[in-house]
C-alpha cells in the first residue's frame, strides 16, 4: 500500500535547486496535546448526532474505519497529524504575494508515536483560500470528529483511498516517484488553476508524508471530492477513452456497494448536456493539453450522474447562477472568452457539477501524477505486442490527451 522508500530525491525536480525541499533540512514542531480533544469537540459542535444520522443512509457502500478495522490505527494518526498540520495554517496564514518558498517548504510535527509532514503547506493554504475553503470547515472535517471513510476501489494500482466523515474531501496514498512528479509540477498546476479558474482538474488541497516511529515514510494526498454531494447520484464512473481492462463486473441489483464503473459499462449511454457541450469540449482540450505539456497520461475523467427534479430544470428554474466564487482571487489578463467562463449552480463543490436539460453530471480530472517516462515507454511497448489492434491507458501523453477528448465528443449531446 505504501511506498518503502525513506525519503524522495531531488532528481527530476522543476524547482531551483536552492528551493527544492526535498534538499531542505525539516523544520520540526511539536502540536500541543489538547490538539486532538480540541479537534474532536469542534467538530462535534458542529455536526453533532443528528447530522450523523441524517447522512447515515448516503454512506451505504462505504465502509467506517472503526475501532477494530485494520487501518484504523492509521487513520487516527492521519487525522491528529492533519488537525495540528491546518492549525499552523490557521495561526500562519501566509501573506503577501505567493514566493517560490510557498512551494518549497516542508514542515514536520513530531507526535506521540509518529510524525506528520506537510509538503508545500503555504502554496496549498493559498490554493484553498482561492476556493472560498474556510481552514476552520477543512481542519473539522479531517480532524478526529469522526471516522474516515473507505471504499472499494475498482483500481488496479495498490493505492488506499479514504472519504473524510462528510464526504467532501478525497484522501489517496501514493507512491514516492507520485509525489515527486506532483510537487515538481505544483507552480504550473496553480497558474493553470489561475489561468482557468473552471478548470476539470481536480482541486489538490494537500499532500502530506506519514511515518510511524522509526519506520518508513509513506505519503497520500488530498484533494475535493469530485462526487459530493453524493445524496441522489446514480452512476459513478471512471473514463480513460480506452478498452483494455476497462469493464467493472456491476453491483447485484439492490446491492448497496458503490462501485466505480470503467469505459465498457458506459457503452450505448450519452451526456446529454445541451448549450454546456460547448463548454465542456473546450474545457477538455484546455485542460488536456496542458497535461499535455507536463508530459502526463493515465489521468482519468470521473463522472456522476443524478437525475435533476422538476423544479432544478430548465433556465426558468429556482437555480441561482454565479461566478463570483470561483473568480475570486483569480488575476489573469486573458479575455474572459480565453478563460472558458461559464455560470455556476449555486451549489456545493459546483466546479465539478454540471447541469443538462435532465441531468446533473459530477466530472472532474483526477490521477494527475504520472509521467510518461522511461517506465512507461517501456510498458507501452509490452502492452503494443500484448493487446495488438486494441486500446490501452498507456500510450504518449500526446494520443492520451486526444484520445480522451474525442471520447467526450463521441458521448456528449
Amino acid at each position: 500500500m505504501w511506498d518503502s522508500d525513506q525519503g524522495l530525491s531531488p532528481v527530476g525536480c522543476l524547482l531551483p535547486q536552492a528551493h527544492c525541499f526535498w534538499c531542505l533540512p525539516p523544520q520540526v514542531l511539536t502540536p500541543s496535546p489538547e490538539a486532538g480533544h480540541r479537534a474532536a469537540t469542534s467538530s462535534s459542535g458542529r455536526r453533532g448526532l443528528l447530522w450523523r444520522l441524517r447522512h447515515k443512509q448516503s454512506r451505504l457502500g462505504l465502509f467506517e474505519i472503526g475501532p477494530g478495522h485494520e487501518l484504523h490505527q492509521l487513520t487516527c494518526m492521519m487525522q491528529a497529524g492533519l488537525w495540528a498540520a491546518t492549525q499552523v495554517s490557521m495561526d500562519h496564514p501566509p501573506t503577501g504575494l505567493p514566493t517560490e518558498e510557498d512551494f518549497s517548504e516542508v514542515l514536520t510535527q513530531v507526535h506521540e508515536g509518529f510524525e506528520l509532514g506537510t509538503l508545500a503547506g503555504p502554496a496549498f493554504a493559498r490554493l484553498r483560500r482561492s476556493l472560498g475553503l474556510a481552514e476552520e470547515d477543512y481542519q473539522a472535517a479531517l480532524g478526529p470528529g469522526g471516522p474516515y471513510l473507505q471504499f472499494l476501489s475498482t483500481s488496479k494500482s495498490e493505492a488506499s483511498f479514504f472519504l473524510s466523515h462528510d464526504q467532501r474531501f478525497f484522501l489517496k496514498t501514493l507512491r514516492r516517484r507520485e509525489v515527486r512528479a506532483l510537487l515538481a509540477h505544483l507552480p504550473r498546476y496553480v497558474q493553470h488553476l489561475q489561468r482557468h479558474p473552471h478548470s476539470l482538474l481536480a482541486r489538490l488541497l494537500g499532500v502530506h508524508s506519514l511515518r510511524v516511529a522509526r519506520g518508513k515514510k509513506k505519503y497520500f494526498i488530498i484533494m475535493q471530492s469530485v462526487f459530493y454531494p453524493t445524496s441522489r447520484i446514480s452512476e459513478r464512473y471512471d473514463i480513460k477513452g480506452c478498452e483494455v481492462s476497462r469493464w467493472v463486473e456491476p453491483a447485484p441489483e439492490g446491492s448497496p456497494l458503490v462501485l466505480v464503473l470503467k469505459d465498457l459499462n458506459f457503452q450505448g449511454k450519452t451526456i446529454n448536456l445541451g448549450p454546456q457541450r460547448s463548454w465542456l469540449l473546450r474545457q477538455m482540450e484546455l485542460d488536456t493539453a496542458f497535461l499535455r505539456e507536463l508530459n502526463v497520461l493515465d489521468y482519468s475523467l470521473l463522472m456522476a450522474f443524478q437525475r435533476l427534479h422538476e423544479d432544478e430544470q430548465g433556465p426558468s428554474s429556482g437555480l441561482i447562477f454565479r461566478t463570483a466564487r470561483s473568480m475570486r482571487g483569480v488575476q489573469s489578463l486573458e479575455e474572459p472568452e480565453a478563460q472558458n467562463r461559464r455560470l455556476l449552480p449555486d451549489t456545493p463543490n459546483a466546479l465539478h457539477i454540471l447541469d443538462g436539460p435532465e441531468q446533473r453530471y459530477f466530472l472532474g480530472l483526477v490521477d494527475l501524477a504520472t509521467v510518461y517516462g522511461l517506465r512507461k515507454r517501456l510498458e507501452h511497448l509490452w502492452k503494443t505486442l500484448r493487446y495488438p489492434g486494441r486500446t490501452f491507458s498507456t500510450v504518449s501523453p500526446t494520443r492520451y490527451a486526444r484520445r480522451l477528448c474525442q471520447w467526450v465528443e463521441a458521448h456528449t449531446e
